[in-house]
């Protein structure tokens, strides 16, 4: 029988030939952290390590609270820098980049082959370019810096193919909604999940993100796509590294696989408070909103702007609402500014927010009050999420959330295109 992808990576960084539910003990190529930098340097310091065994493999973004709403933050920041400094860590990007997983990418460090972990659950996303990635706990993190070693379980592979052309006004985020709202948010727990198929083979670099971001809603230990002819260049255009594309053999043994057929799909909505809780949106028309969120590492680069852009280009959103714009990243703020997109925002009524991750945390901008109700391209809807327990979080596409932006309510995004 011929081998996951997942066995393939892990069994090349343990050197050995490994099958999946083994233990290996292996070395990442590159280990991510963000603002939580600030506890992860507490524990280090716990393990009586005065150095970061290899600093060339880490890499540390702020993103989650940026710039810092309160000294608190301040305070974290500036312990980040100042062991940024200290241990002579290259690869440091502060407040003004973006989000890390979109900073990450962009700056070429997400590569096929590559084993990546980080402290932060959607370093799943990386799995969209070719990478096992996969999010690890803070502690762990701590005693990778010290030892450059971490044991990992092999994964069972779930392959799930989706077939089919996608129809108008409807995105990658609304296919993996559905797969969500179909197989239930533990169905890949500590999994990897293999995504292939006609359909995703056409989506985007920025689209094939949003399937391998939110495999993590699945309870996925790794989400991976093959890179193929499509982004290659895009990948090579970035990498500061050499690289090697690794796929699962035509005989590689899974633990199930899931078909879809995405050529009638309709755009999708996650309903307050799980992520699993997903309604077509023809269930949820008229359903009203206080705040609208277009952005976070879900769907915060240039294709989600142009396509919320496209549909509010001369129009005004609701007077009851709130819509915040939160690029991605610095460049794609840039591109954004460069394409119009931006003004567009603006004129709409739009409130436009610095590249970062905004309110998708619940920790400064945006948070909600009790008794409202938010529409977010985010992946997240738990209770308390974006703020009060009391609130209500529903999870859409960039192109749903701005026409439903115009009425206020949830609405149909196709009746706009």
């Amino acid at each position: 029988m011929g081998k996951t992808f997942s066995e393939k990576v892990l069994g090349l960084k343990a050197g050995a030939e490994v099958r999946a539910g083994e233990v290996v003990t292996v070395s990442p190529d590159y280990i991510l952290s963000h603002d939580n930098s600030a506890a992860i340097i507490k524990e280090f310091k716990k393990l009586g390590v005065n150095s970061v065994r290899c600093p060339k493999k880490l890499v540390i973004i702020l993103d989650h609270v940026v710039p810092a709403s309160n000294e608190k933050y301040a305070a974290n920041h500036k312990a980040i820098r100042e062991f940024v400094s200290e241990q002579k860590i290259p690869n440091f990007f502060d407040v003004q980049q973006g989000i890390c997983h979109q900073v990450f990418s962009e700056n070429g460090f997400a590569l096929p082959g590559k084993l990546i972990l980080g402290a932060d659950s959607h370093t799943t996303s990386y799995g969209a370019l070719g990478a096992f990635s996969a999010g690890i706990g803070r502690s762990e993190v701590a005693s990778l810096w010290a030892t450059d070693e971490i044991w990992l379980r092999v994964p069972e592979t779930i392959k799930i193919e989706i077939k089919g052309r996608l129809p108008s006004g409807v995105y990658a985020k609304d296919i993996i909604l559905k797969i969500i709202g179909d197989e239930g948010a533990d169905r890949a727990n500590y999994k990897a999940v293999e995504f292939t198929g006609e359909a995703v083979r056409r989506l985007s670099v920025a689209s094939r993100l949003v399937l391998a971001n939110m495999a993590a809603e699945i309870g996925a230990k790794n989400g991976y796509i093959v890179p193929d002819e499509n982004i290659i260049p895009w990948i090579k255009e970035r990498a500061r590294d050499e690289f090697e594309v690794i796929a699962s053999d035509p005989d590689a043994g899974y633990e199930a696989v899931l078909d879809y057929d995405v050529s009638s799909l309709q755009p999708q909505v996650a309903c307050p408070h799980t992520v699993d809780h997903v309604k077509p949106v023809s269930e949820l028309e008229g359903i009203r909103f206080h705040q609208a969120v277009i952005g976070t590492c879900t769907n915060g680069r240039l294709e989600d702007l142009e396509a919320a852009a496209a549909i509010l280009r001369g129009r005004k959103v609701h007077s009851q609402v709130r819509v915040l714009v939160i690029p991605a990243s610095r460049q794609v703020y840039l591109e954004a500014l460069n394409k119009g997109l931006m003004s567009i925002f603006v004129e709409a009524g739009c409130l436009i927010l610095n590249p970062g991750c905004g309110p998708c945390l619940g920790a400064h901008q945006g948070i909600l009050a009790p008794g409202e109700v938010a529409l977010s391209t985010a992946n997240r809807n738990f209770r308390g999420r974006m703020g009060s327990r009391d609130a209500e979080i529903y999870l859409a596409s960039p192109a749903t959330v701005a026409a439903s932006s115009l009425e206020g309510k949830i609405a149909d995004p196709r009746k706009y295109l």
